[in-house]
């Protein structure tokens, strides 16, 4: 069966030759493009990212694809956010406190605070390696999809040092447990989004990237 063509934001920042080629071993039609054109002719869209919050969004605006991200998820293309492409979702983040962010979920951006224990154990900011995610109830049957066959307490990788906070609970897909109870993807009808890194995340990681390829 073919599959729609899938564009990968390349913003300058992000690990996208490894996002790019997991999603083919998943069967998709990825390629890696800065090309606002181009993305108004992807079918879903792909905004992976690893580094700062307020300079992502500035390279963002400077190669024009704010505005075509907007307009594509107001078209209602999947749209797959990895780590930072995440974070980028929301209004703000406390990592730089005046930038605003893509705002197209409401909702701000937290730092993990220090002395935070698991278990009598000192943890370290960032948060980074494997650990588990729990699926939340309630979450509808289309966004149910993005995690079949991954089951809850599947262990994903992650490497952050902030975590999203969204204003609607209800767009909370998993929670991952550092310290407290944080969220680790949300999903609204077109949009799924992930902190840990399913490319990075062997079998069950690219499980996740095979059911937005058939999405």
């Amino acid at each position: 069966m073919k599959r729609g063509i899938i564009a990968v934001i390349d913003y300058g920042m992000g690990n996208l030759r490894s996002v790019e080629k997991a999603l083919k071993v998943a069967g998709g039609n990825a390629k890696v493009t800065s090309d606002p054109v181009y993305l108004k002719k992807a079918d879903k869209i792909v905004l992976p990212g690893v580094g700062a919050f307020g300079e992502a969004m500035a390279e963002l605006k400077r190669r024009q694809l704010d505005i075509p991200i907007k307009d594509a998820l107001r078209q209602g293309k999947m749209f797959l956010g990895l780590c930072l492409g995440l974070q980028l979702l929301f209004e703000k983040s406390e990592e730089d406190p005046g930038v605003r962010g893509l705002s197209i979920l409401k909702g701000k951006v937290k730092r993990f605070r220090s002395g935070m224990e698991r278990g009598g154990e000192k943890l370290k900011v960032p948060h980074m390696g494997w650990n588990t995610i729990d699926k939340c109830s309630g979450v509808s049957a289309a966004s149910a999809k993005m995690l079949k066959g991954v089951p809850s307490g599947s262990y994903m990788y992650f490497v952050h040092s902030y975590y999203v906070d969204p204003i609607d609970k209800r767009l909370s897909f998993t929670t991952t447990d550092y310290g407290s109870k944080f969220i680790s993807s949300v999903c609204k009808d077109n949009i799924c989004a992930f902190q840990f890194h399913p490319e990075k995340s062997q079998a069950l990681g690219l499980k996740v990237l095979e059911n937005f390829v058939r999405s």
